[in-house]
């Protein structure tokens, strides 16, 4: 059977707020999950300081997640290839060892 051509892919323009465009500074990442979204909390660790702050919290769904997933590793695998291999410290070679990266408890859906 034939197939009906496919549409060319939409384009998207993105605009920056200049504000937005400065970024911000993570190092502590905390994840959760709910039944429909995931939570991503990302947050500055300071040495000497008793917490951390979030600086920024993403909310998406899961299939979001999961390109966003993907994405990350194509591009930390487009970096490997440019720069070397990003160098784990310590015996953990798993993002979930690591603190700031433990997959937190899921929530429990009633249905």
């Amino acid at each position: 059977m034939n197939q009906p051509p496919k549409p060319p892919p939409q384009q998207i323009q993105v605009q920056l707020d200049p504000k937005v465009g400065e970024g911000i500074y993570s190092n502590l990442a905390l994840m959760s999950h709910s039944p429909a979204e995931f939570f991503i909390d990302f947050a500055r660790f300071l040495p000497g300081l008793p917490k951390a702050v979030v600086q920024a919290r993403i909310i998406m769904t899961p299939v979001h997640a999961k390109h966003l997933l993907t994405a990350l590793k194509e591009n930390v695998d487009r970096y490997e290839e440019n720069f070397g291999e990003i160098k784990m410290h310590g015996k953990a070679q798993d993002a979930s060892s690591m603190v700031g990266f433990q997959p937190a408890p899921s929530a429990k859906s009633d249905d």
